[in-house]
């Protein structure tokens, strides 16, 4: 399982037309099972919880070596990712420990090596809390997927954890922190700012507005729910033709210069929501001549999508070049002349 920590690249913009019905029929055909809630065991459940918790202790402990050592070998080859996420969500980690809100427990365990694509289905058919998970190229095995939610009135957490039964123990096998608001403001917030926004037109703070209310809804982005299918089927409609991509950059002209934006998406910083622009650049090690382009970049990206005024806190701009240098710099809306 690849370990995919924070965002992991909005997968169900990939497979929203892959509704739960036709997850149902492949988990069928395929002999992939998911257990949760009265179907699942009381002494599996007791086991997968008590990892998941003492999972948590570790994070809130910043007890990285602990979480590494637990952890599947292919997680901890590569651990980079998590680490900076404990470091990232050590405030929110510090609010208690969480509530177990549903545990997950997905049997691929009678296939064979590895599936190009795992497809579970929770629950009763047609019933509305049915929940599907769609993950790539997942190893045959056991799993479990717990979601565990923070205390804390101030944008509280939602931690996911995937883990993975070896040889009786119940090993981490992916880590996924997502805030369930931002702001003091909930998925539900920010969907009917989308819609506002749709309707006078700006289609660009509609999409960034849809893609935070799908951010805090759902708790990693292999989940299908019918809620969510719903969102996802919504959001399409309002998609801008122009976004960035590191496949289609954009070109920004900008200090008479055409910079290539690779990204425009919308981040959490400080409890307020900011919108983040990407960039490729010839070399972002020089600080100086970064913050001076980053400046510029904002700029010009403001100017170029004046509607970003009325939805964001902020700018990040982000400069990355062909060396991995990468140097940020965050403006304040009201300061962007």
């Amino acid at each position: 399982m690849r370990t995919i920590v924070v965002r992991i690249g909005r997968l169900f913009l990939r497979i929203a037309s892959a509704t739960l019905a036709t997850a149902l029929a492949i988990a069928v055909a395929t002999g992939q099972t998911c257990h949760s809630g009265a179907d699942l065991d009381a002494a599996a459940k007791s086991a997968i919880e008590s990892a998941a918790q003492r999972y948590f202790s570790m994070s809130a402990q910043g007890d990285v070596a602990g979480l590494k050592a637990n952890a599947i070998p292919e997680v901890a080859a590569n651990f980079t990712g998590i680490t900076q996420a404990v470091i990232d969500n050590k405030k929110h980690f510090a609010q208690g420990q969480p509530a177990v809100a549903v545990t997950y427990l997905l049997d691929a365990s009678q296939s064979k090596g590895t599936l190009q694509r795992a497809d579970f289905y929770c629950g009763i058919y047609n019933s509305p809390d049915r929940v599907g998970f769609f993950i790539p190229n997942l190893p045959a095995g056991k799993y479990a997927i717990v979601i565990q939610k923070t205390p804390g009135d101030k944008d509280p957490l939602t931690l996911t954890l995937v883990l993975q039964d070896i040889g009786g123990s119940w090993k981490l096998a992916g880590y996924y922190p997502r805030l369930s608001s931002i702001g003091g403001h909930d998925g539900e917030w920010y969907l009917t700012q989308a819609r506002q926004y749709k309707a006078k037109n700006q289609l660009h703070n509609a999409w960034f507005y849809y893609l935070t209310a799908w951010d805090l809804q759902a708790p990693v982005d292999f989940m299908a729910t019918p809620q969510l299918d719903r969102l996802a089927d919504e959001m399409q409609s309002a998609r801008p033709g122009d976004l960035a991509s590191p496949e289609a950059p954009m070109d920004l002209l900008a200090k008479g210069k055409v910079f290539k934006v690779t990204e425009l998406a919308p981040v959490p910083v400080d409890y307020e929501l900011n919108l983040r622009v990407k960039y490729q650049t010839a070399d972002a090690s020089d600080n100086a001549l970064a913050y001076q382009d980053n400046v510029a970049v904002i700029k010009a990206i403001v100017a170029k999508y004046p509607e970003l005024r009325e939805a964001f806190n902020g700018v990040i701009a982000r400069a990355v070049d062909s060396s991995g240098h990468d140097y940020g710099s965050l403006l304040a809306i009201k300061d962007v002349k």
